[in-house]
């Protein structure tokens, strides 16, 4: 593919809660045994795109550590690879990545070296399949400056916290608002845009020189009318986990055979880094229903509709419903969870119980960690 990648995996919101307090948004934990920015980085390599830059800030230790070794999305090559870019001090900068455009502007080095001619860029924090070379191809059919991959929401769907945008006949863009009080559209931007280098440079260049950092707003939304934007509809399971609501349910999705099949038995693959860990164990009296347990971790109890990450330890008599148990939690005998999401590393005493609610879900933090991570 003639293009290269950017994974915006830097942000930070406040509606992830404390789930966001040890780690970016990016390496969220999903589906037992990945983390978020796995499905962008095997988007990018099932798609042919070669070279990718993967720009990180905020908590980014976990986030750096999963990333540590390219080989698990076979970026480990002689030509192209992937590039990991934290803000930097230099004799002209020693600011932060003040938005997704300055992130960007202060790793123009790495788009001017490059020499392929288009540029796809994509956040690091949706859980979806997408080929990008049918979304270049639906670019370069439309003559498109910028094109933006798009959904269409259920209706019920909340629409505050998403870009929206509106299309007249042809596809193109012709208002964008970005995350509003109340939707006027029910079509999402998805956070993914296909851009011809040398156009982004100059947009990218015109916006530092005007003291403007954001993408969305200084670019997007500020060039609509100047410059042809396209939406690219996109099909098939998308979902953004910048909220804690939204995490809960995508991973619960995964409960679903047809969302597991798609993702996990269905070509092309999503990769992720391999830990050595032992096969699941389930202890005489343990009862598992509906639910996803991952490797490492050893079961006593009763555990239903619930995902269980990797070295999880469930006690005697505990009771495990409708929850997410995030790596290396453990449980002790005879606690009850239900409708909660279980922080890494976390203890949780035993005769204990937390429960939430399907409309509130609880956000289990002991502070009886054993080691930070």
């Amino acid at each position: 593919m003639r293009a290269v990648g950017i994974v915006l995996a830097g942000g930070n919101n406040k509606r992830m809660k404390e789930l966001s307090e040890k780690r970016a948004i990016a390496a969220m934990p999903i589906a037992g045994s990945y983390r978020a920015i796995d499905f962008v980085l095997s988007n990018m390599t099932n798609s042919s795109v070669n070279k990718v830059a993967v720009l990180t800030q905020y908590n980014s230790r976990s986030l750096n550590e999963h990333l540590s070794s390219s080989k698990w999305w076979n970026f480990g090559r002689k030509q192209g690879g992937m590039f990991l870019f934290t803000p930097t001090i230099t004799a002209e900068n020693s600011n932060w990545f003040r938005g997704t455009a300055d992130s960007i502007y202060q790793n123009l080095h790495f788009l001017k070296t490059s020499h392929e001619p288009y540029v796809v860029i994509a956040s690091g924090d949706a859980v979806y399949k997408l080929d990008y070379g049918k979304v270049l191809e639906y670019h370069i059919e439309k003559k498109a400056d910028i094109t933006i991959v798009c959904k269409d929401m259920p209706e019920g769907t909340d629409l505050t916290r998403f870009g929206l945008v509106k299309t007249d006949d042809d596809g193109r863009i012709v208002d964008f608002e970005e995350k509003p009080m109340v939707g006027s559209y029910s079509t999402v931007s998805c956070g993914i845009y296909i851009i011809r280098r040398r156009l982004l440079i100059e947009l990218i260049e015109r916006c530092a020189q005007e003291d403007r950092y954001d993408f969305v707003n200084d670019i997007l939304i500020r060039y609509k009318n100047l410059k042809r934007i396209y939406a690219y509809r996109m099909e098939g399971y998308w979902s953004s986990i910048s909220s804690v609501d939204a995490y809960y349910h995508t991973n619960l999705d995964f409960l679903k055979p047809e969302v597991r099949n798609y993702f996990f038995k269905e070509y092309p693959n999503i990769y992720s880094k391999v830990d050595d860990l032992p096969p699941a164990k389930y202890n005489p009296g343990s009862q598992v229903r509906n639910s996803l347990v991952s490797s490492g971790s050893i079961i006593n109890g009763t555990v239903e509709n619930s995902v269980l990450f990797k070295s999880a330890f469930i006690g005697t008599n505990c009771v495990i419903r409708n929850s997410i148990i995030l790596n290396d939690v453990y449980i002790g005998d005879n606690t009850v969870i239900e409708n909660c999401i279980v922080e890494s590393r976390d203890t949780i005493r035993a005769n204990t119980s937390y429960i939430g609610t399907p409309e509130d879900i609880k956000i289990v933090v002991e502070k009886s960690e054993r080691y930070m991570i």
